[in-house]
Formats: structure tokens, C-alpha cells, sequence
């Protein structure tokens, strides 16, 4: 099966029955998936002080997610085998495999779009059997002697957040094509997105976001909530766009 996510990277077929499906969904991975954010873990067991240094730049608005993340990064000192083993100590939402069945239940097709790391991504969801799930993130590559390197697939010149992947592009594309999108996130990297999505499952600063910025979305703690939230959401009339 053609998956139809823009500029595809690492992408897998999504598994999914219908291609006229008339619903997406588009799922945030760090602290939306994951219960930990995959990076943060990384930088604090391998990183240095100026990993610390970049982290306070992009606080402070000075440079955007893409540059910190590709600094961070670049300061990692792990080979591949302590780095799959950090990967290897996070956690998914444990309801998060039920989920993803409920949502190929009634039709929808689920695609994980990340500012993170594609090689952690696919690497916690093999562990969950879920490897079928299409995944658009950046692209972790080991350059030898303890380095890494981050490269951006996803990103965008015009991208207002400087983002490392701008998931307004995806969900855009998308829509282009006549899908309706569930978008399900928690962060700042969530926020732009959000406001272009026709429904938004929302947690922790997105949930807050969106509140402030008067975005209609559902409140989630944990993929229990979203799964007794999906039938609702979908099942919601659809504004017609302009």
C-alpha cells in the first residue's frame, strides 16, 4: 500500500483496510506515546553541559526546535548498543496498542508524526508489535566513534516555529487529499498543528494551548480517555471549509 505522507523517510504501510477512509489521524509520539520524551532521556544520560546550554536558547525563543535538537545531538557521545539500551528503557502508554486497533476498527488510519527520533520510534514500537504504524520524524544517524548526527526530512524554510519537522506540511497534505484528521498531541511542537486540525485530542501543554488560544479539542490524559473519546469525535458533524 502507497503511503501518502509528504517527503516520506523512514514510513512503513500503515496496515490499514480503506484508502477512502474520510479520517486520519495524526498522533504526536513524545509524551504523547511515550510517557517519556525520548530526547531528554538521550541528552541526560549522554549529553554535556552545552546540551544543557542549547536547551535554555530554544526556552528563551533564541533558535527554533531544529537547531537545538541538531546541537544536542551532535554533543551525544554513545555507541549503538548504550543507545538502544536507554531507547529500550522508555515506555508507550500501555493503552496506546488498543488504541491503534479501536481506530483501524472504525476506518481510520493512524500515521505518527514526531519532532524526535526516527530510529527510537521505530525501535519501541517493534517492541510492541506495531512496526506496521507510519512514521515521519527525524532522521537519527550513527556517524562511528560515539557521534551522532540529525537530519531533518520534514522540515520546512517557512515553518514560523523553526521547527525540525513542521507537521502543519503534513496534515495540510493530507487534507489535500480529502482526509478529515483527528491530530492527538501534548506540546509546543503540537501547537500550530492544532489549530488546523478538525478534531484535536489534547494533553499537558497542549491541552492548555488550546484552552488559551480557544481551540475546540477533547481533554485526554492517556489513550484510555482517547479510546472512549473516538466515537464522539468522529461521529461530530464537520464544519464545512472555506
Amino acid at each position: 500500500m502507497k503511503d501518502t505522507l509528504a517527503t516520506p523517510s523512514r514510513i512503513h504501510p500503515s496496515g490499514m483496510k480503506s484508502r477512502s477512509s474520510p479520517w486520519t489521524i495524526l498522533c504526536d509520539f513524545d509524551g504523547t506515546i511515550s510517557l517519556q520524551d525520548v530526547t531528554d532521556t538521550l541528552v541526560n544520560a549522554f549529553g554535556n553541559d552545552r546540551c544543557r546550554e542549547l536547551e535554555n536558547l530554544w526556552l528563551a525563543g533564541d533558535i527554533g526546535s531544529r537547531a537545538c535538537m541538531a546541537g544536542q545531538i551532535a554533543e551525544l557521545r554513545a555507541s549503538p548498543a548504550e543507545m538502544d539500551e536507554c531507547i529500550d528503557s522508555l515506555c508507550l502508554d500501555p493503552a496506546f496498542a488498543d488504541f491503534v486497533s479501536q481506530a483501524q476498527a472504525r476506518g481510520a488510519r493512524l500515521r505518527i508524526l514526531s519532532d524526535g527520533l526516527d530510529h527510537a520510534i521505530a525501535r519501541l514500537l517493534q517492541r510492541q508489535g506495531l512496526e506496521e504504524i507510519a512514521v515521519a520524524a527525524n532522521r537519527l544517524t550513527y556517524r562511528g566513534d560515539r557521534r551522532w548526527q540529525l537530519d531533518f526530512p520534514y522540515a520546512d524554510a517557512h515553518c514560523a516555529k523553526r521547527s525540525g519537522h513542521c507537521k502543519c506540511v503534513q496534515l495540510a497534505h493530507c487534507q489535500r487529499q480529502g482526509e478529515h484528521v483527528l491530530y492527538i498531541g501534548d506540546g509546543s511542537s503540537d501547537f500550530c498543528v492544532s489549530g488546523e486540525a478538525d478534531r484535536v485530542f489534547a494533553k499537558d501543554r497542549l491541552r492548555t494551548y488550546c484552552q488559551q488560544q480557544g481551540i475546540a479539542h477533547f481533554a485526554i490524559e492517556s489513550f484510555s480517555d482517547a479510546i472512549n473519546l473516538l466515537d464522539e469525535a468522529l461521529a461530530l458533524p464537520l464544519e464545512r471549509r472555506a
